[in-house]
């Protein structure tokens, strides 16, 4: 695989460390970012949001503290993808990690068998 893997992560999150174990154990060194200090940009979660099949809901972290301080389950529905994307990009901690991009393909969460499939 020619890219390299561009993963963002926190630091105190169990699925993260998992992640990271995985890709370690396949000899990948991506480029590891802190998902609470340095967001996915606009662009990546664009590019997410496509290959998630333009479900918005599967780049949020729906169990954190901040999507229920926000209410986003009540608010979600009636978000244009533009102001989703303006608070994802801004607000790390409601993005769903690990976020992981490599070249045309990604993956949000953790999951061994679509990352398996990602890395053969």
């Amino acid at each position: 695989m020619s890219a390299r893997p561009k993963i963002y992560t926190y630091k105190n999150c169990g699925t993260c460390l998992k992640a990271m174990k995985f890709l370690a154990g396949r000899g990948v060194e991506p480029e590891e970012l802190p998902i609470r200090e340095t967001p996915p940009a606009k662009g990546e979660l664009r590019k997410m949001l496509k290959l998630c099949g333009g479900e918005l809901k599967r780049l949020f972290n729906t169990s954190g503290g901040d999507y229920k301080a926000l209410n986003l389950k009540d608010k979600l529905g009636a978000m244009s993808v533009e102001e989703a994307l303006d608070l994802l990009s801004s607000t790390g901690n409601l993005v769903k990690r690990p976020f992981l991009l490599i070249g045309n393909k990604g993956a949000v969460g953790f999951k061994e068998d679509e990352w398996s499939a990602l890395f053969g």
